[in-house]
């Protein structure tokens, strides 16, 4: 609740595409994650970096940065996927039709089909639930929300290979 108040109130993140961006952006699971990257790498490279005259700037740009690619695609794909599956900020946050994220739409769609499904106030009703096919929606809206995430994945994949085997030689 102060959570939702402090988004509302004071960030006025209210029917803003702002108030599905901001609150997870700061995931503590994924700073902790590039964190103990960045702390395995060897002192010794910031250490030669140093003596051969490069700033601290030309270092992390030069030398962390391309060696940080593997943890930053595992934190990008987590946070891709944590975009795209989230419907609960849209459901809290956001108000306007058009301002909804798809997944918010599809959950809204299959509660309504489940509910006509349920609903047996009256003869029609029970015709039009006998013919609802409810599993064939929920499979077809399982393809939609899978198909892109599958379309990413193979394109980060090969970061986490390359990021299991940096470390796996030692010489």
């Amino acid at each position: 609740m102060p959570w939702y108040i402090i988004c509302v109130r004071y960030l006025d993140l209210k029917d803003t595409l702002w108030a599905m961006i901001l609150p997870p952006l700061a995931n503590a699971f994924n700073m902790f994650l590039i964190r103990n990257f960045m702390m395995a790498i060897p002192e010794d490279l910031y250490e030669s970096a140093k003596m051969d005259g490069a700033s601290e700037y030309r270092i992390f740009f030069r030398l962390i940065a391309p060696l940080s690619v593997p943890v930053l695609a595992t934190v990008g794909l987590f946070v891709a996927l944590g975009y795209w599956n989230d419907w609960f900020l849209g459901l809290m946050f956001i108000d306007k039709q058009e301002l909804q994220p798809l997944q918010l739409l599809l959950r809204t769609l299959v509660s309504n089909v489940e509910f006509l499904k349920s609903s047996s106030n009256a003869a029609a009703m029970q015709q039009i639930s006998a013919t609802i096919p409810s599993e064939s929606i929920k499979m077809a809206l399982t393809v939609i929300t899978i198909g892109p995430i599958i379309f990413l994945y193979p394109f980060v994949q090969r970061y986490f290979v390359k990021g299991l085997m940096v470390g796996a030689v030692k010489g």
